[in-house]
């Protein structure tokens, strides 16, 4: 299709099919999905045509199997307006007894779910998608490769062509393709009205309830200024509750944070569980970060010369948008993407485990020699921990920077390496 970008999705949805009857395509709206899908598909049903969408709805319950028919793989395109489809598509993979038969995709949960009366396991297999990486958007020249690293490369060799006002800039313009091609200011208004389709519709049709678009503002915002930290709902709520007459509970806290994770606005990340050489009360509350850093700035109501105002701000944020990017290339790789920390004050931003076995640690600093030798410390600190007996070594240790304008190897075996010059 003209102008279509490759995504890393592109191949991961390839090998799925290969393997599956059909395929989830799920993540926020505006992220790909659809056009990705397009790519592979052979017919497609566009379920929120708005000519045909009642009657799409109206005929999934009368006859299901109707939508079905098509030339394969058939697309099936916000499923979730008709979750009987789920049982239906189930029910021919059982018996067309043929791989790579249907790619839905849904940027939401389905509201109601009772519908469905089978989970769809071995019929069924996820893809994840999210906003673009640095490296789909063109913006990283790739240099130095995840996979390498973890095939066991010990020499790199990157340079990375983004400056501090460049980053700034890709921080508050996100990773949404609509906007990589428009014009600076344009591609700015871009998150900005995705944060407002936000408020005042998409986060009412995950689950069917009227939400205050004041609060669900003032809890994006704080959402905004907590990313990266592990605050309980109780910390969100006084927040959003400061300077207003009327209080609001941490059970409203938590309906309208599970609102706002059914429409994949928001994506925390789990605590990592190694074996350690001594016994140690490890964290195990998630982290908080939305999927791209785009939707804290237009939360917050900053551009990029705000962050460049603001470094401890505009280092929160930069790390929202390495994880962003770790978590695209951990899924090429096979892999999730964890956070470590521990009662005794030891921390890892990022923890890359495939599903082999192998892991990476990463340190993620927004530049300066200072903040990176902090880094490097945390990470050689962390290794040592690391009960090497019981699990492997880890296969790299890096700090992901921002401003750096080279990709190198410490003479202590760290890694440094710009945000510009990385890849899955």
């Amino acid at each position: 299709m003209k102008n279509y970008r490759k995504r890393i999705a592109d191949d991961i949805l390839k090998r799925k099919l290969e393997g599956k009857g059909a395929v989830l395509i799920e993540g926020p709206k505006w992220c790909g999905k659809t056009t990705t899908a397009e790519q592979i598909a052979a017919s497609i049903l566009y379920m929120d045509d708005p000519e045909k969408k009642e009657q799409n709805i109206t005929m999934s319950e009368l006859n299901p199997k109707r939508l079905l028919k098509g030339e394969t793989p058939r697309l099936i395109d916000e499923w979730q307006l008709a979750p009987k489809l789920w049982d239906a598509i189930r029910f021919e993979v059982d018996h067309r007894h043929v791989l790579g038969q249907f790619v839905l995709t849904g940027s939401a949960v389905p509201a109601d779910t009772k519908e469905i009366t089978h989970s769809g396991t071995g019929r069924f297999t996820w893809l994840t998608m999210r906003p673009m990486s640095l490296y789909e958007s063109g913006d990283s020249t790739g240099d130095v490769s995840l996979k390498s690293l973890f095939d066991g490369e010990t020499e790199i060799d990157g340079e990375s062509q983004l400056d501090i006002d460049r980053l700034a800039f890709l921080v508050c313009r996100g990773g949404w393709p609509q906007a990589i091609d428009m014009r600076d200011e344009i591609a700015l208004d871009q998150a900005i009205d995705y944060f407002d389709a936000v408020v005042h519709s998409d986060i009412n049709r995950a689950d069917n309830v009227q939400k205050n678009p004041e609060k669900v503002k003032r809890l994006m915002r704080s959402y905004a200024r907590n990313q990266g930290s592990q605050v309980p709902n109780t910390v969100l709520a006084q927040d959003v509750s400061a300077n207003d007459e009327t209080t609001i509970s941490e059970e409203t806290i938590a309906s309208y944070v599970n609102a706002l994770r059914k429409i994949f606005v928001i994506e925390d990340m789990p605590a990592w569980n190694p074996n350690l050489r001594s016994k140690t009360a490890i964290r195990s509350s998630d982290t908080r970060y939305y999927v791209d850093p785009s939707i804290a700035t237009a939360a917050l109501g900053i551009g990029p010369n705000d962050l460049i105002n603001d470094l401890r701000t505009f280092g929160f944020l930069f790390e929202t948008l390495c994880i962003r990017d770790l978590r695209v290339f951990a899924d090429s790789l096979d892999g999730e993407v964890y956070h470590y920390r521990d009662k005794d004050g030891q921390e890892c931003d990022a923890v890359i485990h495939l599903r082999n076995g192998k892991y990476g640690l990463i340190e993620i600093k927004l530049g300066g020699d200072k903040l990176i030798e902090e880094g490097a410390k945390s990470l050689k600190s962390m290794k040592a921990k690391i009960d090497t007996d019981k699990m492997k070594a880890p296969s790299f240790l890096m700090v992901l920077t921002g401003t750096s304008d080279w990709a190198y190897r410490r003479h202590d075996g760290v890694y440094v390496v710009p945000i510009g010059c990385l890849k899955n």
